[in-house]
């Protein structure tokens, strides 16, 4: 995970999803517990049930499952179709972006260079 910069793993078998795994569910499960990952398998220390969203989720309402669940990684599912991850990384940046273009307006309306 470290070598691909990855934070979490989906674990699944076949097309369906299984649990996810997470740098912290490494760190607190194997490390911190002195056990050996090669002893260790993937069923004994992922998280599972997953809490996932669909892409009809808002970035809000994916902030507020994040913030409540304190996790990290959201995976996406259309139905029980794996269709993405979102992570707490993704939903900064788009806040971020999204206060941006609302400065911006709110500048050029300050300004006068708003048209209406």
């Amino acid at each position: 995970m470290a070598d691909r910069k990855v934070g979490a793993l989906l674990v699944m078998e076949q097309q369906t999803l299984l649990g996810i795994i997470s740098e912290r569910d490494y760190a607190r499960k194997v490390i911190l517990q002195g056990r050996l990952s090669k002893e260790t398998q993937v069923s004994e220390i992922m998280s599972s049930p997953v809490i996932s969203v669909s892409p009809k989720n808002t970035v809000g309402e994916c902030m507020h499952i994040i913030t409540k669940n304190r996790i990290r990684h959201l995976p996406v599912l259309e139905g029980s179709t794996v269709v993405g991850v979102v992570s707490i990384g993704d939903l900064v940046n788009s806040v971020i972006s999204e206060q941006e273009v609302t400065i911006r307006q709110l500048q050029a309306y300050i300004s006068g260079a708003a048209t209406t």
